[in-house]
């Protein structure tokens, strides 16, 4: 079955979930993990996103969020292409890191927002990475410190989830401990993890086998909520749909790809031709790069128009910061000579 368009509006939660390629793991030690709190951080303090729970664990992560005016897909794009990029150069390998594409759930706030607080603190307890609430209490890991006031972390969202259990601070950390510890029980719940009010993975047959008497039930997989808020979240998407088209690479895109060709000494044509000629790769490979992290376009709309293959534009992410530092270039020198040979 084909995976649906991700839903996102300003202000929707999400649930969001990454994992590694073939279950390898994300992280190798705790310099990785700084890197990508460091990465998550950046995008939070600007206002990209706000973040209200969050856990690594070792070949998979969550996070608990609140889209902000920039697009989710945008920001997760730079959020893990960077730290692709970043991890494979620190540990010199190459190819994917992320399974797929991730995964995002837009989540209906009531009565769902604190049980994926407390559910997303609780993973790295139910997969073994801390032996008890007292570890997990204080590990740098997971947003549940920064609420328990055992780590200062002043990009995350602790002020809106310790609100909900009291207005004075004590108080709410000692009445959230113990929710979270109610819920240690709990184990892996299916009924976090989308599909509305009834989950899909039984496909729309299963959906119809709910139709009793006068209740009418939704389900969809990008979405954990109410009948009522599955439905109301569809009918927004498919307006968007309606008066949104895709966004064209047709200004910005062709316009690096002539300041790489001029920057690299060969022709635009001769950059988007399949050449193999090694200039030529490297302006790709540099292309690809930019165009993927700094424009934020999508890695197949990138590959069609450089005359590529999606996994040659990959490689381009993990090689672009090199070439253009070999050369004692930045992305802003890329632009400022190709503006002086246009002259």
């Amino acid at each position: 079955m084909p995976r649906g368009p991700r839903l996102d509006a300003p202000g929707t939660y999400h649930h969001v979930m990454v994992r590694g390629i073939e279950g390898r793991p994300l992280f190798r030690d705790d310099r990785d993990r700084e890197d990508l709190v460091r990465r998550l951080g950046t995008l939070a303090k600007s206002g990209a996103v706000t973040v209200y729970a969050w856990s690594l664990l070792t070949n998979h992560c969550h996070f608990l969020v609140r889209s902000g005016a920039r697009p989710l897909g945008a920001v997760m794009r730079s959020l893990l292409t960077g730290y692709a990029c970043a991890f494979n150069r620190r540990h010199r390998r190459a190819g994917h890191l992320f399974q797929n594409r991730y995964k995002s759930i837009v989540i209906e706030e009531e009565p769902y927002f604190l049980e994926l607080v407390r559910y997303l603190h609780l993973n790295p307890l139910r997969a073994g990475v801390v032996s008890d609430l007292k570890a997990l209490d204080r590990s740098p890991w997971s947003g549940h410190a920064a609420l328990m006031g055992q780590r200062t972390v002043p990009w995350q969202d602790t002020e809106t989830v310790l609100a909900r259990f009291s207005p004075r601070r004590r108080r709410a950390r000692e009445l959230y401990r113990a929710f979270v510890e109610a819920g240690v029980a709990q184990g892996r719940r299916s009924d976090l993890q989308g599909g509305g009010l009834v989950r899909s993975a039984g496909g729309w047959a299963a959906v119809q086998t709910l139709r009793r008497g006068r209740e009418g039930w939704a389900a969809d997989e990008r979405i954990l909520g109410s009948s009522e808020f599955v439905e109301a979240i569809k009918r927004e998407a498919a307006l968007q749909a309606q008066h949104t088209t895709r966004p064209r690479p047709s200004g910005a895109f062709p316009d690096l790809i002539r300041q790489c060709a001029r920057a690299w000494g060969v022709s635009s044509a001769e950059l988007v031709s399949g050449s193999r000629r090694r200039v030529v790769a490297h302006a790709r490979a540099v292309a690809s790069c930019v165009a993927v992290r700094e424009l934020t376009l999508p890695i197949a709309a990138v590959a069609h128009a450089l005359g590529i293959s999606p996994s040659a534009v990959r490689m381009g992410l993990t090689k672009g910061d090199g070439l253009l530092a070999a050369r004692g270039m930045t992305v802003a020198d890329l632009f400022q000579a190709a503006r002086r040979k246009v002259r």
